[in-house]
C-alpha cells in the first residue's frame, strides 16, 4: 500500500520480506512437507501431534491437579481430536485465544463389508469421504492407511502403498476406445461412486477347500491379510482404513516456492496451529489450539466441531484454574474468548477465472488470507466476523509484520462452502476464517504457496500471543 495511496491492496509477500526471512520460510516449510507426508490421516496427525506437545513438556489434562499461568496441558478424544492449551498470564475469566483447525481431508474409505470378488479381481468396496471430484481419483497409485481392531480389542495399525518396495492399490477407468458414452457424460456422472473400488488382488487361493467356494481370489486375498496382519475377514468390519494418494509431498516450480502434497486441506491450518502454540511464550491469554475431525461431512459426530469435547476440555481447564467452579464461569469464559477458524481459501486460478472475482479472490503467494465470511450464495451457511474483530485481528497483524489479504470463496452464486467457523461463534465469541490459498483443493494432490504457509504460521502465533 502507498503513502498516498490507503486503499486496501495485496501485496506479494516475497517482495516484502528479507533474505534472513526468506531462508526460514524454506525450512519451516520442509519440516511441515515431512510432517504432512508422514500423517495423512486424523489417527496419525494426532498421534504425531500429540509427539510433538510431549517433546515440548506439555502434559495430559487428566494428570494434572491444578493449572497456573505458564503450565501446558493438552487432551485426546478417540485419537481423532486434540485440544492443547498454554495458561496465559490474565486471568482465564478474561477469556481465550483460540486457533481451530480440522485434521480429516477429502478421501475414499472402505465399505463395512468390502472385500469381494468379480471378473477374475479382488476389490474393496469404497464410500467416498467429503467433496472429491471422482474423476480424480482413479488411475492413479494409491496407499492404504489406518488401522483394524480386532474383537479382542488388539489395534493392527496398516500403511500400505508408502514405502518404495510397498505394493499400491487402484481405481480403474474404462479406456478411450470404448468410453464414447462415458465421454457423452456430465463430468460429474463420468465415474459412478459405485465403481470406485479398490484392486487388491488377482492370484487365486491354491487350494481345494470347498469352504472357499468360487471365490479363490477373495479368500487368497484373506489368508494373506491373516499370514501378514493376524486380520481375518470379520475383522474388517471394524476397520478404520482410508484409501489416499500414495504420492509424497514435493516442491513444486523451478524457484521450489510452492508445494504440492495431499491433505493441504486442512492439515496446512492444524500444523500451523500446532506450531504457533508450541511457540508461544508466557502469552497474555490463555492461548488454545484445537484440531478436530469430520469438517468435511458437516462437523458431526463424537471427534467433529459440534461434539461437546471442546466445552468438556475448557470446563476441565476452568475447574483446575479455580477452587470454587461452577457452570457460569465457562459460558462467562467462552463468550469472552475470540478465535481464528484456520482453514484455507481457494487460491484465484487464471485457468479458471471466470469462477473468481479478481478483486476479491485469495492468491498464492500474498500472505494468510483472512475469509470474513463463508457459505454459498446469500452467505447461507456462514459465520460473518464483525467489522470490529477485523479491526483488531488486522490491527494485530500489521504490527507484527505479518503478510495477510483479504478474499472470498469465488464469484456469488458460483458456489461456496463453509468452515468451523460457525460453531464456535455459537459460543458467541468473535471468530474469522484464516489461512493459506490453496490450488485445486480437494483433489488428491493440492498445492500451496511456501510464504503463505510461514505467514499463516506467523498469523496465529501473534493471535496467541496477544
Amino acid at each position: 500500500m502507498s503513502k498516498t495511496d490507503k486503499s486496501y491492496e495485496a501485496k506479494n509477500a516475497w517482495l516484502e520480506m528479507e533474505d534472513v526471512e526468506k531462508e526460514e520460510v524454506f525450512k519451516f516449510n520442509k519440516e511441515y512437507g515431512t510432517f504432512l507426508e508422514e500423517n495423512k490421516t486424523e489417527r496419525e496427525f494426532t498421534s504425531g501431534s500429540v509427539e510433538m506437545l510431549e517433546q515440548e513438556g506439555f502434559k495430559r489434562i487428566d494428570e494434572v491437579d491444578s493449572l497456573q499461568a505458564g503450565d501446558k496441558v493438552f487432551a485426546v478424544n478417540r485419537d481423532r481430536q486434540l485440544i492443547a492449551a498454554v495458561i496465559g498470564e490474565k486471568d482465564l475469566k478474561e477469556g481465550l485465544r483460540i486457533v481451530a483447525a480440522h485434521m480429516d481431508s477429502p478421501r475414499i474409505d472402505l465399505k463395512p463389508n468390502p472385500l469381494y470378488e468379480d471378473g477374475g479381481l479382488a476389490y474393496f468396496g469404497t464410500h467416498y469421504y467429503g467433496g472429491i471430484k471422482k474423476f480424480q481419483w482413479v488411475t492413479i497409485p494409491l496407499a492404504l492407511r489406518g488401522l483394524v481392531i480386532k474383537e479382542d480389542g488388539t489395534k493392527i495399525e496398516i500403511s500400505i502403498g508408502e514405502k518404495e518396495d510397498d505394493p499400491v492399490f487402484y481405481i480403474s477407468d474404462i479406456l478411450p476406445h470404448l468410453g464414447k458414452k462415458q465421454r457423452e457424460k456430465k463430468m460429474s456422472e463420468a465415474i459412478n461412486a459405485q465403481h470406485l473400488n479398490l484392486i487388491v488382488g488377482s492370484i487365486p487361493l491354491d487350494d481345494e477347500d470347498e469352504e472357499n467356494g468360487n471365490d479363490k481370489i477373495k479368500s487368497a486375498v484373506i489368508k494373506h491379510l491373516e499370514n501378514e496382519y493376524d486380520i481375518n475377514g470379520e475383522d474388517l468390519v471394524s476397520a478404520d482404513l482410508q484409501i489416499v494418494p500414495a504420492a509424497g509431498v514435493r516442491d513444486v516450480g523451478f524457484d521450489r516456492a510452492l508445494l504440492g502434497g495431499y491433505g493441504h486441506d486442512d492439515r496446512v491450518c492444524s500444523y500451523t496451529g500446532l506450531k504457533a502454540l508450541l511457540d508461544t511464550n508466557q502469552p497474555e491469554y490463555t492461548a488454545v489450539t484445537v484440531l478436530v475431525d469430520k469438517e468435511e461431512i458437516g462437523s458431526m459426530g463424537t471427534t467433529g466441531m459440534q461434539s461437546r469435547f471442546f466445552e468438556n476440555v475448557v470446563a476441565k481447564i476452568t475447574s483446575k484454574y479455580y477452587k470454587d467452579y461452577s457452570e457460569l464461569d465457562l459460558r462467562e469464559i467462552l463468550e469472552k474468548s475470540s478465535s481464528l477458524s484456520g482453514d484455507v481459501n481457494a487460491a484465484y486460478d487464471s485457468n479458471f477465472s471466470e469462477v473468481f472475482d479478481k478483486r476479491n479472490a485469495a492468491f498464492i503467494n500474498k500472505g494468510v488470507v483472512l475469509t470474513k465470511y463463508t457459505g454459498a450464495r446469500g452467505k447461507a451457511g456462514s459465520s460473518e466476523a464483525t467489522a470490529e474483530f477485523m479491526a483488531q485481528v488486522r490491527s494485530l497483524l500489521n504490527k507484527a509484520g505479518v503478510i495477510w489479504q483479504v478474499a472470498e470463496l469465488g464469484k456469488v452464486d458460483e458456489g461456496g462452502g463453509g468452515t468451523i467457523a460457525q460453531f464456535l461463534a455459537n459460543y458467541n465469541m468473535d471468530v474469522v476464517d484464516a489461512g493459506p490459498a490453496v490450488l485445486a483443493m480437494h483433489s488428491p494432490y493440492e498445492v500451496v504457496g511456501k510464504i503463505d504457509v510461514y505467514n499463516t504460521y506467523l498469523a496465529y502465533l501473534t493471535f496467541l500471543e496477544n
